[in-house]
């Protein structure tokens, strides 16, 4: 039905170290037929090594050429906006790395070009308090996504989204997002398939960003029920997803 595939993982290949129903076997079929997709995470925590990593833990046979994260999409981004750009970074060691390992972005806490968050699971308030403070004096403010949660296998924890609303009701400032719901991962993405939106579906959990990607970008949309939003939540809203499955599972190529 579709020429690729664009893929959520969290919430739709797993919840936290738990793989969800379904998707090993919708990669294994994707990988038989020899269609091509592309993972397109908001999660920036990760480096695609370690996002495989964790995929051959959990019996998914993929590459790292198969990954691109919101990560990716702020470097493009930041060498794209700036001649070397300075940033203040809340992220973790991983982001870090993504972002400095070729030395195209710095790191500074004094008069950055910009801030820029990702989730942080060692986050405290000194480094929000900076932050505010750094985009009060002009900073430009940039996020890799919106997620408030992300569900895991107890349950839901605060996502990225959670500590940037904070940092946006301090400051009046809204951040410009590079992660799933806007233009910016898609993009990246689609040059990467090599395809036209017309010819992608674009597949995930949650429906403000997985979903909204797929609407606001031009493709088509597969919601699948198995993270943060349910099949009745997703189907009530004004602009419903093209589909709607229980799991993978469901969902014939």
């Amino acid at each position: 039905m579709y020429k690729g595939y664009l893929i959520d993982l969290d919430g739709t290949m797993f919840n936290g170290d738990a793989v969800i129903d379904g998707a090993v076997d919708f990669i294994d079929r994707l990988n038989t037929r020899g269609i091509p997709y592309l993972f397109l995470t908001n999660n920036a925590t990760r480096r695609p090594s370690e996002i495989l990593k964790k995929f051959e833990g959990m019996g998914f046979t993929t590459t790292e050429d198969h990954i691109y994260t919101s990560a990716a999409a702020m470097k493009v981004y930041l060498t794209s906006e700036f001649n070397v750009p300075s940033v203040y970074l809340i992220g973790t060691d991983s982001f870090r790395e993504t972002l400095t390992e070729d030395g195209s972005v710095k790191l500074s806490d004094t008069s950055p070009d910009a801030v820029v968050m990702g989730l942080d699971t060692s986050i405290t308030f000194d480094r929000i308090v900076t932050a505010c403070r750094l985009i009060q004096e002009g900073a430009r403010f940039l996020a890799t996504n919106p997620d408030i949660k992300i569900k895991t296998d107890f349950g839901f924890s605060p996502g990225n989204g959670s500590f940037v609303k904070l940092v946006s009701e301090v400051t009046g400032v809204e951040p410009l997002i590079t992660g799933k719901p806007n233009k910016y991962i898609l993009k990246g993405a689609l040059e990467r398939l090599n395809m036209l939106p017309a010819d992608v579906a674009m597949v995930g959990d949650n429906y403000d960003t997985d979903i909204m990607t797929g609407i606001s970008g031009g493709l088509d949309t597969i919601h699948v029920g198995t993270g943060v939003h349910s099949k009745d939540e997703v189907m009530n809203r004004e602009e419903p997803p093209v589909h709607a499955v229980t799991t993978l599972f469901d969902w014939q190529l």
